[in-house]
């Protein structure tokens, strides 16, 4: 009997993928966990193993097509034989598998998307929603498209819809036009154009997202990496015989992971007005790719040794730019550190991963003239670290505390932790 091939789940929040290359085609003879097709979703860009081993027998949605997860995007079995029959209203669109439509978010959710019609932005959005919310939003005639949600990945959540509602029809969000700063080129102009990939599509909706959503406010600290330099030089041998390049990387992500555990408020999120404390500590660490950028996630970091955290760290980038990232290596982070000092830049300013409350802009570490101790001049190589905090929940004081402790950390670092 043929298999069915299935969108899969690449995240808690995640509701549809878009194939971005069939790796096999039709008549292709396949192995169980071969790389089948590639997929981007708003998490990660993949590639998909086929399930089983047999012969791809039929391919139901093609390059550049976004179906809801749980679909059947394509069929294996043996040679000669015939995929089963489509349903009728199927025709032409991958429709759910026996084992159901995309999971709606919430208990009694009637209003989820009907099975073998590819989600709309709308009904993606309910997904992230209560049936109150939904309820409340209607009641009003809210446009619940134009709603930023403050809850966990998004969520609208009760307070979200209530205050709107509260503030009256002259609150509410107005659909800001795609040419609200002009056109962006005009008839003669001398333009190239190209459309955007899934991955740059998703990565500009968070963005405006989490600007909408979050007041950035941000904190920049001077850092002396003397110290971090002398030991990375002194173990740098020594971490090379167990297969790892020991990286400044690895000691931010140290020195970040002790400021979280001191200051947990830093490692929080917002649902509507409650704080949501994480007891875990799930590092995000950014990661540049030709393509776009992608954030996988160290989970636990709190519990590995320097030497575990820069494994992880290689580990991840080096299988992210290989597209070869789980689902959930790249979700259910609790803050995160970007690096842009790796392209020169003296400091950077980056945007919150929502629904985190904080991120690390790392500079480049670069040899600076600066006064020690008894005014004396000294040569040293200087960074700047900057704190993006979200100030609904991070005030200045909480974001200059855990900056000056991640700057203690790796201005007197502790060699035992080497």
């Amino acid at each position: 009997m043929p298999t069915d091939v299935l969108m899969p789940q690449m995240g808690e929040s995640i509701a549809e993928g878009t194939i971005v290359r069939w790796i096999k085609q039709v008549g292709d003879q396949i192995d169980r966990d071969e790389p089948l097709f590639e997929i981007s979703t708003d998490k990660v860009d993949t590639e998909v193993q086929a399930p089983a081993s047999g012969v791809l027998l039929e391919i139901r949605a093609q390059q550049g097509d976004t179906v809801p997860v749980n679909s059947v995007v394509a069929t294996i079995g043996a040679a000669g034989e015939k995929p089963a029959a489509r349903p009728a209203e199927g025709a032409g669109t991958p429709v759910p598998s026996a084992g159901g439509a995309a999971p709606a978010s919430g208990p009694g959710s009637a209003e989820g998307p009907r099975p073998g019609a590819a989600a709309t932005r709308d009904e993606l959005r309910r997904r992230k929603s209560s049936p109150l919310v939904r309820r409340i939003a209607r009641e009003h005639d809210v446009d619940f498209s134009q709603i930023a949600g403050t809850g966990l990945g998004g969520r609208v959540t009760k307070t979200d819809i209530l205050a709107l509602v509260e503030r009256g029809p002259a609150a509410r969000p107005v659909p800001v036009p795609a040419a609200a700063g002009g056109p962006a080129f005009r008839p003669g102009e001398r333009v190239r154009i190209e459309p955007m990939s899934v991955m740059r599509k998703k990565i500009a909706e968070h963005m405006v997202l989490s600007a909408h959503t979050s007041p950035h406010v941000y904190s920049i600290y001077e850092v002396d990496f003397g110290r971090v330099a002398a030991l990375r030089e002194a173990k740098k041998a020594e971490y090379e015989g167990k297969n790892a390049r020991l990286t400044y990387t690895a000691f931010i992500a140290r020195a970040v992971v002790d400021a979280l555990r001191a200051y947990p408020i830093v490692n929080a999120s917002v649902d509507g007005d409650k704080i949501v404390y994480k007891r875990d500590i799930n590092l995000g660490i950014a990661v540049a790719l030709d393509w776009g950028l992608i954030v996988p996630v160290i989970r636990n970091a709190d519990e590995k040794s320097l030497l575990g955290l820069n494994r992880a760290i290689d580990d991840l980038a080096t299988r992210a730019r290989a597209k070869q990232l789980k689902p959930e290596e790249v979700q259910d982070g609790t803050f995160s550190i970007t690096n842009p000092g790796v392209f020169g830049a003296f400091a950077g300013l980056p945007i919150i991963n929502q629904p985190q409350v904080g991120i690390l802009g790392v500079g480049a570490i670069e040899k600076r003239v600066v006064v020690v101790e008894n005014d004396a001049i000294a040569v040293r190589p200087v960074a700047y670290l900057s704190i993006g905090h979200d100030h609904r929940l991070v005030d200045g004081a909480d974001a200059g505390r855990f900056l000056a402790h991640v700057k203690q950390t790796l201005e007197h670092f502790d060699e035992s932790w080497v």
